[in-house]
């Protein structure tokens, strides 16, 4: 057997079951590409799920980890470190937040902000609210608390009972969210735009409808960014396109630009929920995370890379648009910036299937819904081969 067959082998020997991925094995990245252990070129369209925000091994990020790997990775939080410090800062200063929790993924941010909802409400209100309101169709992470936050059945299934105190409202409903609201309502809880809910965008006026409902009960407006954030709609943050801002946000994924880091952002007044002791993460805001995060943060922030976000999107909906007008099984395109989904009514896995053996890494969602999520700084000419490769693909399906 070659190398690659060797590594598969072995990896489905001894990795845990809970993946099924597609035979290949990445030994290398750079840009808008992988190449697999048997030098085969890949076209990536789905930048680790939204997280190589830069492309692959960027230069700027690569500096700075051997720079900082060299100098110092991990001292715990008994002690500050200055990467930490800097990165905290400069998402104060570019965002609606005083203060900055980190973490080291998604799932751990959105239980760091619905543990500081919950303790706000009871410690700094002195009101008894404990309940979270989500949305149908979201997704918030795979730990037990975040599956009981996630609106979609599938994630729950056999891990039972789930933890309470969550409760599903359908999204984009701004009266069913109202009407859900008691005395024990703590903090709704919702992605500015669904990405694996199937990349759903909510009507306008919603989000400003949710930010004002907070003011008028005193519940908390919690964002989840994880996908949203850092750039991938064309702003630095989903929320951004409303002119509002919530009083806690998730971050993670592209903060890092494929480096593990989350985290979470709150307000001043609501950071007083946790005191000393509440809260900790043994590996969140260690040297190391936050100087890389640093790096990416600053790349992501220039007006001029927002721009390219904003220009490369549009180019590419254009270009899944007229894909549609060829094939009648693709409907829907979803989405804002660089960060779209495609709705089909054929099974979606065909479709990825098809384009990985050509050499074009897509994913799906649910079967139904294909997903764009690639570097911003990917090339026109590279986004018009990978349009050209999906509608070859949808062509054989057809």
């Amino acid at each position: 057997m070659s190398k690659q067959a060797d590594l598969i082998e072995d990896g489905r020997r001894y990795l845990s079951k809970n993946y099924k991925q597609l035979p290949v094995v990445f030994v290398r990245g750079a840009g808008s590409y992988l190449w697999d252990a048997e030098g085969k070129q890949y076209l990536d369209c789905i930048g680790g799920i939204a997280v190589c925000a830069l492309g692959h091994s960027p230069p700027v990020l690569v500096e700075v980890l051997a720079k900082q790997a060299a100098t110092l990775m991990h001292v715990s939080n008994l002690y500050f470190n200055e990467p930490a410090i800097k990165l905290a800062k400069l998402l104060c200063e570019m965002s609606f937040a005083d203060r900055v929790f980190f973490c080291n993924s998604g799932a751990e941010a959105n239980e760091a902000a619905v543990k500081l909802a919950r303790r706000y409400q009871r410690e700094v209100r002195g009101e008894d609210r404990y309940e979270i309101l989500c949305a149908e169709g979201s997704f918030h992470g795979r730990t037990l608390a975040m599956i009981a936050a996630t609106g979609q059945e599938k994630y729950r299934q056999g891990f039972g009972p789930m933890p309470a105190g969550f409760r599903h409202v359908p999204f984009g409903n701004l009266n069913a969210m109202r009407d859900a609201i008691t005395d024990q309502t703590a903090a709704i809880f919702v992605e500015p735009i669904q990405g694996e809910g199937g990349m759903v965008v909510p009507p306008p006026g919603y989000l400003v409808g949710l930010r004002n409902l907070c003011d008028e009960t005193g519940v908390l407006l919690i964002f989840d960014e994880i996908q949203s954030g850092m750039g991938r709609t064309g702003k630095l943050f989903g929320h951004e396109h409303e002119g509002i801002t919530p009083d806690i946000m998730t971050l993670a994924k592209a903060l890092g630009g494929g480096f593990p880091i989350g985290a979470m952002l709150s307000s001043e007044e609501v950071s007083g929920g946790f005191s000393p002791g509440m809260h900790a993460s043994t590996f969140g805001g260690n040297a190391l995370a936050c100087a890389v995060g640093y790096a990416a943060t600053t790349t992501i922030a220039d007006p001029a890379f927002l721009e390219r976000v904003n220009v490369a999107g549009a180019r590419l909906r254009t270009a899944l648009e007229v894909l549609r007008s060829r094939f009648s099984f693709i409907g829907e395109v979803r989405g804002r910036g660089l960060w779209l989904g495609v709705d089909v009514s054929i099974d979606g896995a065909k479709i990825v299937d098809r384009a990985f053996h050509k050499g074009l890494l897509l994913n799906h969602i649910g079967g139904r819904v294909l997903r764009f999520a690639p570097a911003p700084n990917i090339s026109d000419a590279e986004l018009d081969e990978a349009v050209r490769v999906l509608g070859e693909c949808c062509g054989e399906l057809s």
